[in-house]
């Protein structure tokens, strides 16, 4: 019994030990990259430093496994990125955190869809209090936007989909896709290819109604 209590005690340290470490990064990787872009002025010379020193020539792969294997996964990121931002346009941080939260049921979902993990009663439990915190949450939100929510909600819904599909795309080793680096050098053309009609339906309509607003303000300057 005491032995059980201490495996128990070792897998719940474990795991907080894991959350604070991805927090801990999460936070360092966002200077990072500004330091990166807006300080660092060498960023070729780096990638070509790394490149002599890992080796490792860049991998390409053949067009029908990037249009099998890459391509779905890299429009599930890019919608998971556009949805979840435009999201921000009709609902508060509070309610997008929570609501955001429901990715992990995705992420267990499409785990055991794509059986990358197996059915236990510890996943259920864990399914059941998230579903319960975010229906509490929300229930009766003073500002709640059906349209933001729904946006949101499709987006975790994708974010299953995407960590999914990436970590059958870096497991496989015929692929040659292990290496981050790698992985991502292949999405970001679909990403972008995918993202992009998106950007300009989105900026375009908000340029509309902006340069209408102009207009009405204007004429009713004149009236007066």
């Amino acid at each position: 019994m005491a032995f059980q209590c201490c495996s128990i005690l070792g897998k719940v340290s474990l795991t907080l030990g894991l959350v604070l470490f991805y927090y801990c990064f999460s936070i360092g990787i966002t200077f990072y990259n500004k330091w990166l872009l807006k300080v660092w002025e060498w960023r070729s010379y780096g990638r070509l430093i790394m490149s002599c020193y890992t080796s490792h020539p860049r991998v390409i792969l053949p067009w029908k496994d990037y249009l099998k294997k890459v391509a779905p996964t890299a429009l599930a990121t890019a919608l998971h990125i556009g949805l979840s931002n435009w999201s921000f346009l009709y609902i508060s941080v509070s309610l997008y955190t929570m609501t955001k939260s429901s990715a992990v049921l995705f992420i267990l979902f499409f785990s055991l869809v794509f059986k990358l993990e197996k059915m236990r009663p510890a996943l259920i439990l864990v399914v059941l209090l998230i579903s319960g915190d975010l229906f509490m949450f929300t229930f009766k939100s003073t500002q709640f936007d059906t349209g933001g929510f729904l946006l949101v909600l499709v987006a975790s819904g994708l974010c299953g989909v995407r960590w999914t599909l990436t970590q059958l795309l870096m497991q496989k080793a015929e692929l040659g896709l292990q290496n981050p680096i790698d992985t991502m050098f292949h999405l970001q053309p679909v990403m972008f290819l995918s993202l992009f009609p998106l950007f300009i339906g989105i900026e375009v309509s908000y340029k509309d109604k902006g340069i209408l607003h102009h207009h009405e303000s204007k004429n009713r300057g004149k009236n007066k």
